[in-house]
């Protein structure tokens, strides 16, 4: 367990890396055409950020922001950089700082379980954004979302490993 307490900070660190670049670089979410079989597949930034742009130069087109997805991508982006401060304030070996350590493994502990579950959350409130009442048949979140969901949950368990045993351990 031992071991496991060493690299959990480094091991929550490359898993919220890795939902971070997922939720960048895979379809957020997919509507899929009944009638003609086809599917859509809307970008993660697009479902993060909205886009503007035309169809054939002729149609403008603008879709807006989920705000869950926006949370999502916020909060892991605060939890990477508190992470990183996580990982660092121990290795400097100043006792007062590492009390410091403890509140930011807390914090980026909730951060990612947040964006994890904003996550799983994004297709229903990608709609309403875009002003679609109910979620079409079809709708569904992209499979790099799902899995980037995952992973930031487990990065907030890794995130928490630390944090949990200098609190048990202090109790002795």
């Amino acid at each position: 367990m031992k071991k496991v307490l060493q690299f959990a900070g480094i091991i929550s660190l490359a898993l919220a890396i890795i939902a971070f670049i997922l939720f960048m670089a895979t379809p957020g979410v997919a509507l899929k055409n009944s009638l003609t079989d086809q599917t859509s597949y809307y970008a993660g930034t697009t479902v993060i950020f909205g886009s503007k742009g035309t169809i054939a130069g002729l149609i403008a087109t603008e879709t807006k922001p989920s705000a869950l997805a926006l949370l999502a991508w916020i909060f892991i982006l605060v939890g990477l950089i508190a992470e990183c401060v996580s990982v660092v304030l121990p290795l400097l070996k100043i006792n007062a700082l590492e009390k410091f350590s403890v509140i930011f493994d807390i914090a980026v502990c909730a951060l990612f379980v947040l964006a994890g579950i904003f996550a799983f959350i994004v297709v229903p409130t990608f709609f309403a954004a875009n002003g679609v009442d109910n979620v079409p048949n079809g709708a569904s979140i992209g499979a790099g979302w799902v899995i980037g969901g995952i992973l930031a949950i487990a990065a907030g368990a890794f995130a928490i490993l630390p944090a949990a045993a200098k609190f048990i351990g202090g109790k002795k």
